[in-house]
């Protein structure tokens, strides 16, 4: 059996594939090695995946594609979680969320791959590789147009008086937390970009309001500009997307990649499928 996971900083979706080739996905936390140790993934992954495996050592290959995957370094933590877990399974490929991204959007067609989820990325991709990106850093000093990023600005709109006064007053009502529960969860508790990733459903839920669809579209634009824009021939290849962020807000997206003079891809929500897909054709 073949295990694939596609992790993210929020959730990790696994899609586990029998000799029929039929499917069952489980979901669990999401994991980050840059945030979490072996023993936390491994702790995670035996309370949350375990018990939806029913014959653990019929699993032979793992392939993992996850957020922060960035090297083997810290994909070591992740390999080594997954085969604490599974001590019978032969291969475990631990890659990042980037490489997934682009198996999943493009399969073996070159063009330029972008994550719009809890956090954000882009790279070129030439049909087998990434071959060249933009090196991003982090919630705190990158993560333009993702899900973090527009809660933050929400929150920092919120606090510093600039929403408007229908939409300050639908804030507060839906979200009672003062500003030292605001730093605390900032600067203290693990995992900031999820804790403001959690008050984008505000935007969907007001996204007819014109401070909404700027707020959006400002992000939008400062993403591809940033990351995409800059790549060699950008403008020349399909511009493909993944992620929820992405997903929900598909219309503010194509607009301002047509603005931008870009060729518009596909939009996927969850790549796991997909990634399926181009591991059976293996």
């Amino acid at each position: 059996m073949i295990l694939i996971a596609d992790s993210g900083s929020t959730k990790t979706d696994w899609l586990l594939i029998n000799e029929s080739e039929s499917r069952r996905i489980v979901q669990t936390d999401g994991f980050n090695p840059y945030y979490q140790t072996t023993e936390q993934i491994y702790a995670t992954l035996q309370t949350q995946l375990l018990p939806e495996l029913s014959i653990t050592t019929a699993v032979t290959d793992v392939f993992f594609y996850g957020a922060g995957c960035s090297g083997p370094a810290v994909n070591y933590l992740i390999e080594e979680a997954i085969r604490l877990l599974l001590p019978n399974v032969q291969t475990v490929d631990v890659n990042s969320d980037m490489l997934g991204a682009a198996r999943s959007a493009a399969g073996h067609e070159p063009g330029v791959i972008c994550i719009l989820g809890t956090g954000s990325n882009a790279c070129r991709y030439d049909g087998d590789q990434i071959i060249q990106g933009i090196l991003s850093l982090g919630f705190w000093l990158g993560d333009e147009g993702s899900g973090g990023y527009l809660g933050k600005t929400l929150v920092r709109d919120f606090f510093q008086n600039r929403l408007p006064d229908e939409l300050r007053t639908a804030f507060a009502a839906q979200y009672a937390f003062d500003r030292p529960t605001l730093l605390e969860n900032a600067y203290q508790k693990p995992f900031p970009n999820r804790y403001f990733a959690s008050f984008t459903p505000f935007l969907t839920e007001y996204l007819a309001h014109p401070y909404s669809q700027q707020l959006v579209v400002d992000a939008f634009q400062l993403f591809l500009e940033t990351y995409v824009i800059r790549l060699p021939d950008a403008r020349e290849l399909p511009v493909h997307f993944v992620g929820s962020i992405a997903h929900y807000f598909r219309g503010q997206l194509e607009e301002t990649v047509s603005r931008l003079g870009l060729t518009m891809g596909r939009i996927i929500k969850s790549p796991i499928d997909r990634l399926a897909d181009y591991h059976l054709a293996h």
